[in-house]
């Protein structure tokens, strides 16, 4: 069994041990302690745009497997559900659809679209029933700027613990009129684990070595991280200013020429704010040594695309894969343990071990 002590001083500490990313003891133990407990991007409003309107989908079908259900009943309230009978344990609803209200078809139990049993055939003798634990176990969700959705298997921690300062720093922005573009939208597969990928987010200390093209739109010395309970913030300071942000006095950056805003959430969703939108990266672990990365583009200035920091992001995002899957060859060396931090430049990898090693306690 690891420690995973890491020293709040960051002069003083040393990283994760590199079991945490080899031992699958510690991938399976992550699912219950980390993605079970934090907060998770499904999509966007318009994916229940009308009353009626039924999603269904899994959260990370290849690690927590939970398959769930987004709904809008009359009143317009978006629920999110679990998918499955409470009689039986039937999948209710396989494939997108309007309905009145949600029927298994199984054994015909029917509940409402929030989710409360309605009614069950041949149960009439049944002693004690209905329970509240015949309604379909309704979930805690999160609605960020009247278009992002997040959900959380548990009521452990509030959103606003994870969100707020993002909030904050992007009210100005008019986020619910951004529009999903599938075109711009990737996946990508790495041999790699999902933190080794996070790590290498969350510092710019490797942006003169791995991206000589963002290295020349971004000024590296003025390069800052931001730190607060649950998340992070990067700023990339841009060298011209016609590839930054066009800031309000309202923002607390005014007068600074900022050509990305690069936001983390624990564990492993990123929001990449450009002058043309936004790009939401979420990092789903599939082995100890796969990992995928989402890829979710949301456009706001149409003529913007394809400039400044936000340009070129496939040649970014393929050579961090190729450092990421290089460390994680490495770090099986028998001569390899942990290393150390940089002071002035891996702060946000510093905390994110620190919230690994909370959470794994």
């Amino acid at each position: 069994m690891i420690s995973f002590f890491i020293e709040k001083n960051i002069a003083k500490a040393k990283t994760l041990y590199k079991e945490f990313y080899i031992d699958p003891k510690y991938f399976e133990e992550s699912k219950e302690k980390i993605f079970s407990n934090t907060w998770q991007f499904i999509g966007d409003t318009n994916l229940v745009k009308k009353a009626g309107n039924c999603y269904p989908f899994t959260l990370f079908q290849d690690y927590l497997n939970q398959p769930l259900l987004l709904t809008k009943n009359k009143t317009g309230q978006i629920n999110c559900l679990s998918n499955v009978c409470t009689h039986r344990g039937n999948i209710l609803i396989t494939q997108p659809c309007s309905a009145n209200n949600i029927r298994c078809k199984y054994h015909g139990r029917l509940f409402d679209l929030t989710g409360r049993f309605r009614s069950m055939p041949e149960f009439q003798e049944v002693k004690n029933f209905p329970s509240l634990y015949d309604d379909l176990h309704k979930l805690p969700l999160y609605q960020f700027a009247e278009l992002l959705l997040f959900v959380s298997l548990n009521k452990n921690l509030p959103a606003k613990k994870f969100f707020k300062e993002m909030i904050e720093r992007t009210e100005w922005m008019p986020l619910k009129d951004f529009v999903f573009r599938p075109d711009l939208s990737k996946e990508y597969f790495i041999n790699a684990h999902w933190a080794l990928y996070c790590e290498n987010y969350l510092e710019g200390f490797h942006i003169p070595f791995v991206h000589p093209g963002l290295n020349t739109v971004i000024d590296y010395g003025n390069y800052t991280t931001e730190l607060f309970n649950y998340s992070n913030v990067q700023i990339g300071i841009g060298k011209d200013e016609e590839d930054c942000f066009d800031l309000p006095a309202s923002s607390t950056d005014y007068g600074k020429k900022i050509a990305a805003y690069y936001f983390w959430i624990f564990p492993n969703m990123m929001f990449n704010f450009y002058p043309w939108g936004l790009s939401i990266n979420i990092v789903t672990p599939l082995s100890p040594c796969r990992t995928k990365i989402s890829y979710f583009s949301y456009v706001w200035k149409e003529e913007k695309l394809n400039t400044g920091a936000g340009a070129s992001l496939d040649k970014v995002e393929l050579e961090d894969e190729e450092v990421v899957e290089n460390v994680q060859k490495g770090i099986l060396s028998r001569f390899y343990t942990h290393g150390r931090y940089s002071v002035t430049r891996e702060q946000g990898t510093h905390h994110f071990h620190r919230l690994i090693a909370e959470f794994m306690k």
